[in-house]
């Protein structure tokens, strides 16, 4: 029999961990990128990716309480669709989220350090967290907790500060329909923290209440934090100066409160990238795991840690991959891989939660929610598409391969 991790998580913990996943992503970088695609219309691909996010988390909330173990969609999709369905989704969590890594790392260095450190100063990021990991969960959520706070303060004095520091600039006409969908695509990436929430399921306490709770509420307070973060950063800049913005905070910051606040945000940038790839390389090794105890990964990744009862290999392993990552990529590259990734592991968490006769939630959430996922891929960049569909026929072909040795 397979190794059990422990059940140590309750509520509180479980909503850290998904707010750490999910500011971190977002709010301090992808506001830029979105209005250079829609202008003001990035608030309605807000909105859209908000609906999107909501979906997915009631499917994901429905999933999980019926099936409280760690791998979060690749067990759902194996339990209710069947293994190949499951392993896609697996496949996509992995290789998605493990950019995802890349990107949170390189994002602190960039709020933390000048350019010719940022690269060695990420790394170090990367293998200084996966460290803490290894340590045990309950030593992640005291960290996250930590984080998270420092960024809600952080965000709190941007708000304020912005809104009473400046008078409000016109904001134009939005982008086309098109434009809006790109940004929602874009933005989506911010809120895909609450799948961490899922994928911990087997060291959450009483997972069939804490769970669905828990995803909830960390993504009702992530969509009041974004509303209100996007509202400011446009009154304050501008669409226009928005759209060119490396570092939009800093510059509302800049602009609207005075020098002193710029440090002060730019250590709030860091702790939110910081918090984001703590609960990233938590979800990952878990759903590497998973992976792993079906062989749908090599199986000696399925090792639980003797004392401090966590996937260790899976971590040491995922720890090296984005290490080199962060020394070989481009930022926005990697985001956009990442969602393609995400967005095909939502897709089938509907297809899954569609499929359930116990419900929490109604069946046409699953519709929109699959939907969505569709429409927002066909937003993303043709280059990024065609890079994701042939790391998904490398997996593919790896599973194949190994089900016909199996088979011998």
């Amino acid at each position: 029999m397979a190794e059990r991790l422990a059940r140590r998580l309750g509520t509180a913990d479980a909503v850290v961990i998904g707010l750490g996943s999910m500011l971190g992503a977002g709010v301090f970088a992808v506001f830029g990128p979105a209005a250079a695609v829609a202008g003001p219309g990035l608030l309605i691909g807000l909105a859209i990716a908000a609906v999107v996010a909501y979906c997915n988390a009631t499917a994901s909330a429905q999933l999980a309480a019926q099936y409280p173990t760690s791998g979060g969609t690749y067990v759902y999709g194996r339990e209710r669709l069947g293994p190949w369905a499951g392993f896609l989704a697996g496949w996509g969590f992995v290789i998605g989220k493990t950019a995802s890594c890349a990107a949170m790392a390189l994002t602190f260095a960039a709020y933390a350090v000048p350019e010719p450190l940022q690269r060695p100063v990420a790394v170090a990021a990367v293998l200084g967290l996966a460290a803490v990991n290894y340590r045990g969960v309950t030593r992640t959520a005291r960290l996250a907790t930590v984080l998270v706070v420092v960024v809600l303060v952080v965000l709190g004095v941007v708000v304020v500060g912005g809104s009473a520091g400046t008078k409000t600039l016109p904001l134009g006409d939005p982008a086309d329909a098109y434009g809006v969908l790109r940004s929602a695509g874009l933005i989506f990436f911010a809120f895909a923290g609450y799948a961490r929430i899922a994928t911990m399921a087997e060291e959450v306490r009483e997972p069939e209440r804490t769970i669905p709770r828990a995803i909830v509420l960390a993504l009702g307070t992530t969509v009041v934090v974004y509303a209100a973060v996007a509202v400011t950063a446009l009154t304050v800049l501008g669409p226009g100066r928005l759209a060119v913005s490396q570092a939009p905070l800093r510059d509302v910051a800049a602009a609207a409160i005075g020098t002193w606040a710029v440090p002060v945000v730019a250590a709030g940038g860091a702790a939110a990238a910081l918090g984001a790839l703590l609960a990233l390389i938590a979800g990952v090794g878990r759903t590497a795991l998973a992976m792993a105890r079906h062989d749908d990964l090599p199986a000696w990744l399925a090792a639980v840690h003797p004392r401090f009862r966590v996937p260790h290999r899976a971590e040491i392993v995922l720890a090296v991959v984005v290490s080199a990552l962060v020394l070989a990529v481009d930022l926005r590259e990697v985001i956009a891989f990442s969602s393609f990734g995400v967005l095909l592991y939502y897709l089938v968490t509907n297809l899954a939660a569609y499929t359930q006769d116990r419900r929490r939630y109604p069946r046409w959430l699953q519709v929109i929610g699959a939907a969505g996922c569709l429409l927002l891929v066909a937003t993303l960049p043709w280059p990024v598409v065609a890079a994701g569909a042939a790391v998904y026929a490398i997996g593919a072909a790896y599973r194949l391969v190994r089900l016909r040795s199996a088979a011998r």
